[in-house]
């Protein structure tokens, strides 16, 4: 019993000593991070207080042809539940005559394909693609899929698409956003518009960090990049791609299609290999638009609403964006570009970081415990530390009342609480997506094959509006 009394004093030196050090490296971390936040936040407040980035407004108008041929291509591995939906509401949403939807399922998915016959109901603009290839693939290949059948039509009925546009088979388009992306396709060779994620009453917590990350990003964060000039991540959904372009890419992978099939993001990599301005194209747009009755233009969908669907998702694109990122696009010699891939590659150190810092939380509680309790006297912290504490304190309070407001005015101001309370969830969701995500990668380094991790979805937003509404 003495013995065990006489370890308790080098135990908690131990862990003092411990938490100096996390203190040091999480506080160092977080120094960078709040900096980098607050130099995008700078750059969003300047081009709105400049009036760079007035709000921008569709007029009411009844729905005008496109300028040129429009593709939609919307890749489905066991999608029968939610496909039939979002193709019903697609082709009526958007009557256009130069919209052609390429639907691609699986020879071995005969409920999706049927879904997909269904929800047609005869119109001459949807084509279902099948893959010969068992599925699942990867959503790349299925892609591929799809752009070769759209060449085949081309060149059997002599003419060319302009542009190729990807949703999934969960995604609820918005009646004004095929003309909007038109529009922008003008000066464009891609064009992305804002996600908004749909809240799910059964999930506040999971679902709704969705909500609040793509608004955060899709209201902040990509304005500045668009304005900037540097490449533009795709979203996967709303987003559109030159012809052109896609040719000179698909050209570069030897002729197989313009999409990796062995990429886990492979719309990330495509929006950014065409997004940024160059020699061969006029670069990127990402287009934040409201329509005549105040409606964000925007894709809407429901997210994961599970611990366990989250993180899955997230891991893959972790592991498709950070890991599979660097290796297949490498960096930039562009100050402006390295600083972007550094954002979107940042994930698993991020993650590391805040692991650091709930663990140097649970050390500060045991060590206040044991002070209380007279069993040890707390050592004084550097002056420097402090004043770190003070300054990543003071970065994240405002980044909650940045993140309060944004998703406030989109969801309302109960919405903008609920999203600073549910920044721990978001964090954990990161910190062990992270940790799998480097475990599925490295598992790929040693000869895993990659295949269509996709996400389940059990309901459509068109389920409570008719199949019609917005």
């Amino acid at each position: 019993m003495v013995a065990s009394v006489g370890l308790i004093g080098p135990v908690l030196s131990f862990l003092e000593a411990a938490r100096l050090e996390l203190l040091l490296f999480a506080g160092f971390w977080f120094v960078i991070g709040a900096l980098d936040e607050l130099a995008i936040d700078l750059c969003w407040l300047w081009l709105k207080l400049t009036g760079r980035l007035r709000r921008r407004k569709l007029a009411a108008a009844a729905p005008r042809e496109l300028s040129a041929p429009i593709a939609l291509f919307v890749p489905a591995w066991r999608e029968a539940r939610v496909i039939a939906p979002m193709l019903r509401h697609a082709l009526a949403a958007w009557p256009h005559r130069d919209l052609r939807i390429y639907a691609g399922c699986y020879i071995n998915d005969p409920d999706t394909r049927a879904a997909m016959e269904d929800a047609g109901g005869g119109d001459p603009r949807l084509s279902i693609v099948v893959n010969e290839t068992p599925g699942p693939t990867t959503k790349g290949d299925c892609l591929n899929r799809c752009f070769r059948a759209m060449a085949q039509d081309e060149a059997r009925e002599g003419f060319r698409f302009r542009a190729v546009l990807l949703h999934d088979a969960e995604d609820l388009v918005h009646p004004e956003a095929l003309s909007l992306i038109d529009a922008e396709l003008a000066h464009a060779d891609f064009v992305q518009i804002p996600v908004r994620p749909e809240t799910n009453g059964d999930s506040h917590w999971v679902a709704g960090h969705y909500c609040d990350e793509f608004t955060d990003a899709h209201a902040r964060e990509m304005v500045v990049r668009a304005r900037l000039g540097v490449g533009i991540p795709a979203a996967g959904v709303g987003c559109a791609f030159d012809r052109e372009a896609m040719d000179r890419i698909a050209r570069r992978r030897g002729g197989s299609g313009p999409f990796d099939p062995t990429a886990l993001t492979e719309d990330y990599e495509l929006g950014m290999l065409i997004g940024r301005a160059g020699p061969d194209g006029k670069g990127g747009s990402f287009a934040r638009v409201r329509a005549a009755d105040g409606s964000l233009i925007a894709t809407r969908a429901y997210f994961p609403h599970t611990l366990d669907t989250a993180i899955r998702q997230k891991a893959r694109w972790v592991q498709g964006i950070a890991f599979d990122g660097w290796e297949q696009l490498g960096w930039s010699r562009s100050p402006l570009e390295f600083w972007m891939r550094l954002r979107d590659r940042r994930g698993p150190l991020v993650a590391l970081v805040l692991a650091a810092a709930y663990a140097l939380i649970a050390l500060t509680l045991v060590l206040r415990l044991a002070e209380w309790a007279g069993l040890h006297a707390p050592a004084r912290l550097p002056p420097l530390v402090y004043w770190v504490m003070i300054f990543t304190t003071a970065c994240f309070v405002w980044r909650a009342v940045v993140r309060f407001v944004l998703v406030g005015r989109e969801y309302g101001w109960n919405e903008g609480l609920a999203a600073v309370l549910r920044i721990p969830v978001a964090n954990v969701i990161a910190i062990i997506s992270a940790r799998r995500a480097l475990g599925r990668y490295i598992g790929t380094l040693l000869g895993r094959a990659k295949v269509w991790d996709k996400t389940e979805h059990d309901r459509h937003p068109a389920d409570k509006i008719g199949g019609r509404g917005r």
